[in-house]
C-alpha cells in the first residue's frame, strides 16, 4: 500500500502519517489510479508560483469586464462583438488549469473518506463556476465569475506564500541530506580516483582532505586531524582524530589530511540511522496531532452543513440565488481548515529540526510532547550519571612520608604502566592529566591477587590492595584508618602505594561522577523535576553518589530484570517517569517509562526502545528536552488558536449574519481571511527556530 498526500502528489510514504510539506493526513492511494497518480504533476512551491502568476493576469480582464468598474467607477470598458464572452473565456482557462489542483485534492479527500480544506474550497470554486455558466446561457443573470477568479488567485497565493514559509523551516530530512558529500576520493595503490559517493564499498580507504566532508562512516588509519563534529554533537568544538579514531559521515576534516578506511555505508552509516529517526519522528503523530486532525475534519462537516442551510435560507429570502451562492461559498472558503491541518505538523517538524542540531534525536513526537509533564526523571548510573569508567577520586598521603601527592601518583603510575588492569590504567590517566612523567621501572612483577611491585629510582615500589600490606607486614597509621573507613563506606576501591617498606599514601578510585550530572540535577529541581536513581552498585555506592548528586531517591543493587519494576513503582505514586539509559539491560525500563531516553552512545537495543536519543552522553540535555517540550507545546497550542478561533466570527460573518447592518464578507475577502490564518500559523512557528535549547 501507498499513502499519499491529497495536495502534494509527489508525496509517498507505505505507511499512514502527515505530509512533511503541508501536514495534511497521507491518504491510501488505490493502485487502480497508480497511473493517474503518477502522471500528476507534483505540487511545489515553484508549481504555485507559476500557477499563481497566471491566474493573477487572467483575472485583470475579467475583473475589468465584470460590473465591478461600473458599479466603483461609473466606467466601464469598450464593448466588441464577443466581449460577453472574455469572461468566460478566461475564466474557464483560470478554473480548469489553475483551480483544478483544487478539484483533484477535493476528489482525493472524498474517495479516502477524510473531507478536508481541499473538500471545501473544491466546492467553493465549482459552485461559482457551474452557477456562472447557468447565469450567462440560462438564468441571463451576473454571474460570479470575478469573484471565482479573485477566489482562485487568492487561495493560490495563500498556498503558494505558505508554502514559502515551510520551505523556510526545511526538514530535518532535508537538512541532513546536504550534510553528506557528492563525491569521494578514493586511495588505489599510490593514486586517489574521483569517485560517486553511492560507489564506495566496506574496507575501501578514502583520502580527506583538509576541510572536505568525510564520505561515510570509517577509522582513521593514517594523518591526524581536528574534526567539526558539531552536526552530531551540537558541540563546536573539534574533536581530535588520530590512527584507531572513528570518523563520521558529514562531519567536516580541519586542517590535517587523513586516510580513511570505510566500515558502514549507505543505510548503516550513523547519519542514515540518524535520518531514520527523523523520519519516524515526523511521520509519528502526537496527541495534539490527533485532536487537530478530528477538529478539521468535523469543521468541514460544520462549514459543509453551515453553506447548505445559508444557501436554502437566503434563496428562501428576496435576495435571490445569486446572493445564496455568494453566501456559500463565502461559509465554505472561510471555513477551510489549511491552517489548522498545517498547525501542528509544522512546530513538530521545526522543534525536530532543533533537537536533531541539538544534538537530540526524537524518534517519537509523543515522546517530546510527554517531556513537558515529566515529574521524575530516573536515570541510571554507570555510563549516564557516572563516566563509566574508573578514576582517581582522592589521593591521601600519609602524614608522616615525606613523598608530595603528585610524587605518590607518579611512582604508582610508573609502577602500573605495564598493567592492563582497569585500576592501573586510571592510575596512569590520572599522573597524565598531572602532567607527570613516568619512571622507569626496573624488575617489575605481578603479584596475583595483590598488585605489583618494581625498583623506581633504587626505590622498591608495591602498588595494591590492603592485603600488599600484609605481605610486607605494615600496618595502617592511625591518621589513615579513618579515611580509609570513609571511602570504603562510599563503595570506594582502596590502593596503597608502599615506597622504601612505608606506607605512603593511598588513592582512592571510583566510578567518576560527571560533572555535568550536577549542573544538570540543579537544572531539573529548578524546574520541579525530581530526580532518581538506579543501579545495580551495593548501598555504599549509590549512597555515596545518591548523596554528592543530591539525588531525591535511588535504587541499589537492582538486577537487571528488576529495573522495569522500578519504573512501575514510581508510576504507581501518580508520578510521570523519564528514564535514562544506555545499556541492553536499561530496555524494559525504557519501554515501560512515560518517556524513555536512551544515551546516543549505548546500544542498538536501548536506542530502538526509547523515544528520544540523546547523542552526547551529556545528562544535561535532559534539560533541553524539557523546554524544547514546553516551548513546542506552546507554539501547538498558538497555532491551534489561529487556525480556528477565527471561524466562531469569520463563519457567521460569511453567511451574512450582519447583512442587515450592511456588514458582509465577500467570496474574495473571505479567501483573504482564510489565506492570511495560514501564513499566521506558519510565521507563528517558524519564530519556533528562534528559541535556543
Amino acid at each position: 500500500m501507498v499513502y499519499t498526500c491529497p495536495m502534494h502528489p509527489d508525496v509517498k510514504q507505505d505507511n499512514p502519517g502527515i505530509c512533511p510539506n503541508c501536514g495534511m493526513n497521507l491518504i491510501l492511494e488505490k493502485s487502480k489510479n497508480q497511473e493517474h497518480y503518477n502522471k500528476h504533476e507534483g505540487h511545489k512551491t515553484e508549481t504555485f508560483a507559476k500557477k499563481f502568476w497566471i491566474s493573477f493576469f487572467l483575472t485583470i480582464p475579467i475583473l475589468l469586464y465584470s460590473e465591478l468598474p461600473k458599479i466603483l467607477t461609473g466606467w466601464e470598458l469598450p464593448q466588441f462583438q464577443g466581449s460577453q464572452y472574455i469572461q468566460l473565456i478566461f475564466s474557464s482557462v483560470l478554473f480548469f488549469y489553475c483551480g483544478w489542483v483544487f478539484i483533484i485534492g477535493a476528489y482525493r479527500e472524498i474517495r479516502a473518506k477524510l473531507p478536508g480544506m481541499m473538500t471545501l474550497i473544491g466546492f467553493a470554486i465549482s459552485t461559482a463556476y457551474i452557477y456562472s455558466i447557468f447565469a450567462i446561457f440560462v438564468l441571463n443573470k451576473p454571474n460570479l465569475f470575478w469573484e471565482l477568479a479573485t477566489l482562485i488567485t487568492v487561495m493560490l497565493l495563500g498556498h503558494w506564500l505558505e508554502m514559502k514559509a515551510i520551505q523556510g523551516a526545511q526538514s530535518a530530512l532535508n537538512e541532513l541530506a546536504k550534510l553528506l558529500p557528492d563525491k569521494a576520493e578514493l586511495i588505489i595503490g599510490n593514486k586517489t580516483k574521483i569517485i560517486q559517493l553511492n560507489e564506495l564499498k566496506i574496507n575501501d580507504v578514502v583520502l580527506v582532505r583538509p576541510g572536505a566532508k568525510i564520505p561515510a562512516d570509517g577509522i582513521v588509519i593514517k594523518g591526524n586531524s581536528d574534526v567539526n563534529e558539531s552536526i552530531i554533537t551540537g558541540e563546536s568544538t573539534p574533536v581530535s582524530k588520530n590512527i584507531g579514531s572513528e570518523v563520521i559521515a558529514g562531519t567536516i576534516n580541519g586542517d590535517g589530511i587523513l586516510n580513511v578506511e570505510i566500515t558502514k555505508i549507505g543505510e548503516k552509516t550513523f547519519l542514515a540511522g540518524v535520518m531514520k529517526l527523523v523520519a519516524e519522528a515526523q511521520t509519528s503523530k502526537s496527541r495534539i496531532q490527533n485532536l487537530s486532525d478530528k477538529a478539521a475534519f468535523y469543521l468541514t462537516i460544520i462549514a459543509v452543513i453551515a453553506g447548505g442551510l445559508t444557501f436554502f435560507i437566503w434563496i428562501s429570502s428576496k435576495e435571490g440565488v445569486t446572493f445564496a451562492l455568494e453566501r456559500l461559498v463565502a461559509v465554505l472558503v472561510v471555513a477551510c481548515p489549511h491552517a489548522l491541518g498545517l498547525a501542528i505538523p509544522l512546530v513538530a517538524s521545526i522543534s525536530t529540526t532543533m533537537a536533531a542540531r541539538g544534538g537530540l534525536l526524537i524518534k517519537q513526537r509523543l515522546a517530546l510532547e510527554s517531556a513537558r509533564k515529566i515529574d521524575i526523571i530516573l536515570f541510571d548510573k554507570t555510563g549516564t550519571l557516572t563516566k563509566g569508567e574508573y578514576g582517581v577520586d582522592k589521593i591521601i598521603k600519609n602524614s608522616k612520608t615525606k613523598y608530595s601527592e603528585d610524587i605518590i601518583i607518579q611512582f604508582a603510575a610508573s609502577a602500573d604502566k605495564p598493567s592492563e588492569h582497569f585500576v592501573a590504567k586510571a592510575i596512569v590517566n590520572e599522573a597524565e592529566k598531572r602532567k607527570l612523567k613516568l619512571l622507569e621501572v626496573k624488575k617489575f612483577n605481578r603479584i596475583p591477587g595483590k598488585g605489583v611491585k618494581g625498583i623506581i629510582k633504587n626505590n622498591e615500589v608495591y602498588i595494591g590492595g590492603e592485603s600488599i600490606l600484609s605481605e610486607k607486614k605494615i600496618k595502617i597509621p592511625i591518621d589513615l584508618m579513618y579515611d580509609i573507613k570513609s571511602l570504603s563506606s562510599q563503595g570506594k576501591t582502596i590502593i596503597f602505594v608502599v615506597i622504601k617498606n612505608e606506607l605512603s599514601g593511598i588513592i582512592a578510585l571510583s566510578d567518576i561522577i560527571r560533572k555535568e550530572s550536577v549542573e544538570a540535577i540543579n537544572n531539573l529541581k529548578d524546574m520541579n523535576v525530581k530526580v532518581a536513581m538506579i543501579t545495580g552498585d551495593s548501598e555504599d555506592v549509590a549512597k555515596w553518589v545518591s548523596y554528592e548528586l543530591k539525588i531525591d531517591e535511588y535504587f541499589a543493587k537492582v538486577l537487571p530484570g528488576e529495573k522495569a519494576d522500578k519504573v512501575k513503582l514510581l508510576q504507581s505514586r501518580g508520578l510521570k517517569v523519564a528514564m535514562v539509559g544506555d545499556g541492553v539491560n536499561d530496555a524494559p525500563a525504557l519501554t515501560q517509562a512515560d518517556v524513555g531516553i536512551a544515551i546516543g552512545a549505548g546500544t542498538n537495543i536501548a536506542i530502538e526502545s526509547a523515544g528520544i536519543i540523546l547523542v552526547k552522553n551529556d545528562p544535561r540535555d535532559i534539560v533541553k528536552i524539557i523546554k524544547l517540550s514546553k516551548k513546542t507545546y506552546n507554539k501547538m497550542i498558538q497555532n491551534l488558536f489561529w487556525a480556528s478561533g477565527y471561524n466562531i466570527i469569520a463563519i457567521p460573518l460569511a453567511g451574512g449574519v450582519l447583512f442587515f447592518k450592511g456588514i458582509l464578507l465577500q467570496p474574495a475577502l473571505a479567501a483573504l481571511f482564510m489565506s492570511l490564518s495560514t501564513v499566521i500559523v506558519a510565521i507563528n512557528a517558524i519564530l519556533l527556530r528562534k528559541f535556543k535549547i
